[in-house]
């Protein structure tokens, strides 16, 4: 049995879940999604909480048992409270600024980098050297933050570029001078 599988997922007060079928829809505060179930799981409601059940021990559904908790948790917990990623820039003269629902990136190129917002996702720029970006959508907000980071990745030599902010960038020597 899968140790997280069978672990019952708490819903709170202001969050509606439909199951209908293979699908789970998710309502909260912040926004809506849906899941649709892949293989043969079943997710039963039991008072405030549900508990995904599997109906055979097939190797693709005790696979499946664990992943379909986590997807369905991390919904109902973005509907709740949300997620954010954060990003340390780093470099002298690189900084970002946010217009609108858009967020301009001054990496060192020729031309400043505009990243538009998908739906349900913004950005904040607290400092011009950090940004935030906010969403219900786990998957999506991840998704963003590395698309941003892909603009300039960190350098091994001086450090320089867009990172996370709890990442390490292993540094490496240069030239040794003789």
């Amino acid at each position: 049995m899968s140790r997280i599988g069978k672990e019952p997922i708490a819903v709170p007060s202001g969050v509606d879940v439909t199951l209908d079928g293979g699908a789970v829809k998710v309502k909260g505060p912040k926004g809506q999604l849906q899941y649709d179930i892949v293989g043969e799981l079943s997710i039963v409601r039991d008072g405030d909480s549900l508990v995904v059940a599997r109906d055979n021990d097939d190797r693709k559904n005790r696979s499946l048992h664990g992943l379909t908790r986590t997807l369905v948790s991390n919904m109902i917990l973005g509907v709740s409270q949300g997620f954010s990623k954060e990003l340390d820039i780093v470099g002298v003269g690189y900084r970002a600024s946010v217009q609108g629902s858009k967020l301009e990136i001054l990496v060192g190129y020729s031309h400043p980098v505009i990243v538009t917002a998908p739906d349900g996702i913004t950005f904040e720029v607290p400092t011009p050297t950090k940004v935030i970006v906010n969403g219900f959508d786990k998957q999506l907000v991840g998704q963003v933050a590395a698309d941003i980071r892909k603009i300039r990745k960190p350098e091994p030599y001086k450090g320089k570029g867009i990172r996370y902010t709890n990442e390490v960038v292993r540094r490496k020597a240069g030239k040794s001078a003789k």
